[in-house]
């Protein structure tokens, strides 16, 4: 998201003041800015091509906007589903989207150079843990608040779902609580929605689900606030919806080789065997896709593990769920061996 005042003007100005605001933009932005009426409602879209194709055509500078605008912009509407479109606007090299109330009106301006998408989700983030293996760096910080390079590992798992256009954040926070809450607070610098839930007793690893009445979105992402992780958010929840899942699990591909033969028997007879064998396991990775209304199964500030309630998804007919297998880059922090690693990690892989 940007500061969307930059790239709006009224319908009755001059077109040499748009080509002025078109000028003054930040050299990062994307030249294009949107047209109110004198309702604010968005009526057309404006770019240096537009107006110098209007000069083309006989139009005079001093003329208003509203002769020059285009009004087949594109846009977004606020509240739906726009994953599938975003992703033909940025196959077009469409940058700049506005993004539109059901009056037409602007609510914001998506810039895809610098946010991926918008998902439709919330997002609740586990850092409540105390980070017993880590010690003594969690003696006097909470685990999610260690730097990995120059910021809190939490904040690398905060920047990264905004990149995908997430606003609706809830964190559950217990130890040392205070520096989490202090350091974030409510989300607005990072011009975010950000609640924390705060655990009296430990909830487990979707517990703290529980404890939120609603969210504005129906479906909630659940992660580990201790997990260094490039994962393609956008590819994460295509699937949970082309699976049409209830739940979906991010998978951990674990490849064991074995060096030797390894025989096939029964009883004492050898029926086969496999010439050295690569076998590919899959272990949990800590974060999860979900309908909210699974939070039904839970008993509110009641322990629950998320393998509780995959235990219930699957004892349940109508429930679907599946795992993705994530082929980039995941570390869990939680040891001194895997959070040395993690300082190297962070400055050779894209995140």
């Amino acid at each position: 998201m940007i500061k969307y005042q930059e790239h709006i003007i009224h319908k009755d100005k001059q077109a040499r003041t748009a080509l002025k605001v078109l000028d003054e933009l930040p050299l990062y932005a994307s030249r294009t800015i949107f047209i109110l009426d004198e309702n604010d409602k968005m009526v057309g879209s404006l770019s240096d091509g537009d107006i110098r194709r209007g000069l083309l055509n006989g139009l005079e500078i001093s003329q208003p906007i509203e002769l020059f605008m285009n009004t087949r912009f594109k846009f977004l509407n606020e509240g739906a589903d726009n994953v599938e479109l975003i992703k033909a606007y940025r196959k077009a090299d469409i940058h700049l989207i506005p993004v539109l109330d059901e009056n037409f009106q602007m609510v914001q301006i998506l810039d895809l150079k610098k946010t991926k998408t918008i998902l439709p989700i919330a997002a609740l983030i586990m850092a409540g843990g105390r980070g017993e293996r880590l010690k003594p760096f969690t003696d006097l910080i909470p685990k999610p608040m260690l730097k990995v390079g120059d910021k809190p590992i939490l904040e690398h798992n905060i920047d990264r779902l905004i990149s995908y256009g997430i606003t609706e954040f809830y964190i559950s926070v217990k130890y040392l609580k205070e520096q989490i809450m202090d350091y974030f607070g409510d989300g607005s610098t990072k011009l975010v929605s950000i609640r924390y839930i705060e655990e009296n007793e430990p909830l487990g690893t979707v517990g703290a689900l529980s404890l939120i009445d609603e969210i504005n979105h129906e479906d909630i992402l659940v992660m580990n606030a201790d997990l260094l992780t490039n994962i393609d958010l956008e590819d994460f929840y295509d699937f949970y919806k082309r699976e049409q899942a209830t739940m979906a699990l991010v998978s951990i591909p674990y490849v064991v080789n074995v060096p030797y033969a390894v025989l096939e028997t029964k009883n004492h007879e050898v029926a086969s065997f496999i010439e050295k064998p690569t076998y590919t396991y899959y272990s949990n990775g800590g974060i999860y896709m979900l309908k909210f209304a699974l939070k039904e199964y839970l008993l509110k500030g009641v322990f629950f593990n998320a393998t509780d309630l995959m235990d219930r998804i699957i004892i349940e007919e109508n429930c679907n769920l599946v795992h993705y297998p994530l082929l980039g880059y995941w570390l869990d922090i939680g040891k001194h061996q895997d959070y040395m690693k993690a300082q190297v990690d962070i400055k050779q892989i894209t995140f």
